[in-house]
C-alpha cells in the first residue's frame, strides 16, 4: 500500500476543504485562550488550554461510523500505547460532535485506543464537521498512509465511497489519491467467495494469489486451485500458471508437496486430494487405518457448500 508522501491528494488537502469551520474553532479559540474554563460555545465535554488547544476525555471518543479499519492488532497498540505514555498525543485527534455528549473519531482511532490503554485523561482534539462521504474518505486515507488497512477492509471503502457519493472509479480514485486501476483491483477482489476473501484477510493467500484465482474463469476450476493454494502452499507465480492451464483447459500438473519424513506419503496425497476435492483447508491425522479427518469452513455459505458436496 501507499505510504504517506505516495498520496497525491492526502488527509490535509482534504481537512483544508472545511476551511470555514476551523475558522470558526479559531475564533473560540482566541476568545477562550488563557481560561481554563469550558467556553459555552463549545459542545460539553471540551476544554481549552492556555493555549487556546481543545481537549478532550478519551472516554467521550466513539468510532467513526464510517471507518473501514475493523482489526486493531493489540501487539501494535501495546507499543504506541508505550509512546503515548512517554511523548503524549502528538497530533490532535480529528472528531466531530455526536450531539449527545459523545464525540466521533473521524482521524486518530488507533491514537485514541492507545491513549485510553496508556490511562490518558485527556487528549488534543480538533473539531469539524463533515458528511458521511467526507468521513469515510478521511478515515480511509489516514488507514492508507499508514498501511494499515488489509485488502478486503480497503476495497470494501473503495465501495462505499463509490455508493455514498454516486462516483465512478475514476472519481473514487482521484478523491483519495489513487490511481484507478489501484481501485479497480481492489473492487475485484470483494467477487471472491466469503472464504477466499477470510483467507485474504488472515494471510492465507495473498492479493497476489486473490488476482490470480479471480482470472480462472471456471468457478469449480478456481474452487481446486483455492483448495492446491492452501494445501500445497502455492506461490503466486505458481498460481497463475496454474490458472493459466485450468483456462487453457490443460491438465493442472500437482505440485510436489514437502512432507515431514515420518509421514505416510500415501496419507498426504489422499489428504491432498480431499483438499482438491472440497476446495477448502484439509487435515488427516492418524494413519491409514484409523485418525480424524478436520474440514476447514470460514463461512455459512463455505459450510452450505460443503454439505452439498459431501451428500453428493
Amino acid at each position: 500500500m501507499a505510504k504517506k508522501g505516495g498520496l497525491g491528494r492526502g488527509l490535509d488537502a482534504l481537512m483544508a476543504e472545511s476551511s470555514e469551520i476551523e475558522q470558526e474553532n479559531e475564533k473560540l479559540r482566541q476568545q477562550f485562550a488563557g481560561s481554563s474554563a469550558v467556553p459555552s460555545s463549545l459542545p460539553a465535554g471540551i476544554e481549552t488550554d492556555e493555549n487556546g488547544g481543545l481537549w478532550l476525555d478519551p472516554d467521550l471518543l466513539k468510532p467513526n461510523p464510517q471507518q473501514p479499519r475493523q482489526h486493531f492488532p493489540e501487539d501494535s497498540l501495546q507499543e504506541l500505547a508505550e509512546s503515548v505514555r512517554e511523548h503524549g498525543i502528538v497530533q490532535p485527534i480529528l472528531v466531530e460532535d455526536a450531539g449527545d455528549g459523545t464525540f466521533y473519531i473521524i482521524a486518530g482511532e488507533r491514537r485514541t485506543r492507545a491513549a485510553r490503554m496508556a490511562g490518558l485523561k485527556k487528549v488534543p482534539v480538533q473539531l469539524r464537521r463533515y458528511n458521511d462521504q467526507r468521513k469515510l474518505e478521511i478515515a480511509l486515507i489516514e488507514n492508507i498512509q499508514r498501511s494499515d488497512l488489509d485488502p478486503i477492509e480497503e476495497a470494501k471503502a473503495y465501495y462505499h465511497i463509490m455508493e455514498l457519493g454516486g462516483l465512478s472509479q475514476e472519481e473514487a480514485a482521484k478523491r483519495v489519491g489513487k490511481k484507478r486501476s489501484t481501485v479497480a483491483n481492489a473492487l475485484r477482489l470483494l467477487k471472491l467467495p466469503e472464504d477466499m476473501q477470510s483467507s485474504l484477510v488472515k494471510g492465507e493467500i495473498t492479493a497476489g494469489h486473490a488476482r490470480a484465482l479471480l482470472s480462472v474463469e471456471n468457478q469449480s476450476d478456481r474452487r481446486e486451485l483455492f483448495g492446491r493454494i492452501i494445501g500445497s502452499g502455492l506461490s503466486v507465480r505458481e498460481t497463475e500458471q496454474q490458472a493459466a492451464e485450468y483456462n487453457a483447459g490443460k491438465p493442472v500438473k500437482e505440485k510436489k508437496k514437502k512432507n515431514k519424513p515420518t509421514r505416510d506419503p500415501d496419507l498426504a496425497a489422499l489428504e491432498q486430494k480431499f483438499i482438491e476435492a472440497l476446495g477448502t483447508k484439509v487435515s488427516l491425522k492418524g494413519d491409514l487405518t484409523h485418525g480424524s479427518l478436520v474440514v476447514d469452513y470460514f463461512s455459512r455459505e463455505d459450510l452450505d457448500r460443503l454439505y452439498n458436496i459431501i451428500l453428493s
